[in-house]
Parts: structure tokens; sequence; C-alpha cells
């Protein structure tokens, strides 16, 4: 797998370069936003780690400009820990956002999510996360071996959760994608229905083993 690291900091380049070389990861460096965009439409790699304060630009910019031709997983690796930037982060397409300082083995574990994601079919037609399974095509919900009623649009709601498991969803984007364009910041619909479907869903609503809440940002569906 060739990872393409876009970061100015040399601390980090080294260490990812060596923790992740261990593991059989190729690495691949880019020391601004410019060089990171150009890199990544040469090599082509399988997955970017990308910093937001670069020398040149932000590094929401570069998550943008390569998610315009590319489906290679992101994950925004920054010392930036306000949501607002996280969510901007993910809404230009980032898979994943992790705050420095960080540890090895999370950065990793996010990595395989991300890169068992895009390695699957583009539309599987059922979907499985842990004991609960989406039906695409005959539009079926159980955990289990129970069959689980929803409402149209707790079944939407799940089923782009299920689409994206491992990856935080912003509000916005379940927004825009279940109730259209008109909704952008009307969070209490999500928070109204996530209720509900925790409560169809988990054996415990209150400690949720499927639906996380990514505080501030969106939700996250646990494989």
């Amino acid at each position: 797998m060739r990872v393409l690291v876009v970061d100015d900091e040399p601390q980090i380049q080294k260490l990812l370069k060596v923790s992740l070389g261990a593991h059989g990861y190729e690495i691949e460096e880019a020391l601004n936003g410019e060089e990171g965009v150009r890199r990544a439409a040469l090599l082509k790699p399988d997955l970017l780690i990308v910093d937001l304060g670069l020398p040149d630009m932000d590094g929401k910019q570069v998550v943008a400009a390569i998610r315009d031709w590319s489906l290679a997983p992101i994950i925004v690796l920054s010392a930036r820990d306000q949501e607002q930037e996280k969510i901007e982060a993910l809404d230009a397409g980032a898979d994943d956002y992790i705050t420095k300082p960080f540890s090895v083995g999370e950065l990793m574990a996010r990595m395989r999510v991300s890169l068992r994601r895009s390695a699957a079919p583009e539309h599987e037609p059922v979907l499985q996360c842990g004991d609960l399974t989406v039906d695409l095509v005959q539009r079926r919900v159980s955990v289990g071996m129970r069959e689980i009623k929803l409402t149209p649009t707790e079944y939407e709601l799940l089923k782009i959760l299920a689409q994206y498991r491992g990856r935080v969803v912003t509000h916005k984007q379940l927004l825009k994608t279940v109730w259209g364009n008109n909704y952008d910041d009307d969070t209490h619909y999500i928070r109204v229905y996530i209720g509900q479907l925790r409560r169809k869903i988990e054996e415990n609503p209150t400690q949720p083993r499927y639906i996380v809440t990514e505080s501030g940002i969106g939700y996250r569906m646990m494989g």
C-alpha cells in the first residue's frame, strides 16, 4: 500500500516513514500543499495523510482539490482540534480526522478501516455492521435474527451511515442526503431520528454499539 504524507514537519514525516514502513506501507512525502496535490496525481496513492497547517495553503484546500478526481481515502492529521475545523475538513472530503499528538496504533487502525471501505464494492447489496444487517435490495434491516421495522426516513439515515461505516458523517452531509439542501442547519432532525434508531437497533441506547456520536460533528457507524 502506497501512502502519501502531506506534512511540513520533518519529525512527523520521519515518524510515519519508520512506523508505517515497518508494517509494509510504502511512504511518499510532500512538504507543502501544491506538491501534495501534484504528487497525488502522479503517484495515485492508496491513502493520503494530510496536515491542515501547510506553509503554502490550508490543508482543507488540498483535500478538496484531490477529492475532485480521486476516491482514495484521506485522513487529516492536524494539531487543530476545533470542532469547526474538523467539520470543514470532513465536508471537504476527508474520510477521518486525527488530532496531534496522536497514537500510531490509532492512526493505523483508522487507516485499515478507510482502506477496507475503499476496497469494498461501491454498491454492496447487503451491508454488515457486526450483528446489524442492512439489505439494500429488500430494504430490510435486522439485528441478529430479529427484523427491525423502520420508517422511510429512519431507513435512509441508517443506510447512509452503514454505507460509510467506519467514517465520520457530518451533520451537514446527513441533512443534505436525507432531507435535502433546505435543511442545512436543522440538526435537531438528526438528533431525533438517531434517538429513534438507537431505541430500535441498540441493546442499550444510552451506550450505543453501532451509531456513535462524534460530538459537535456528526456520527460514525461502527462495524
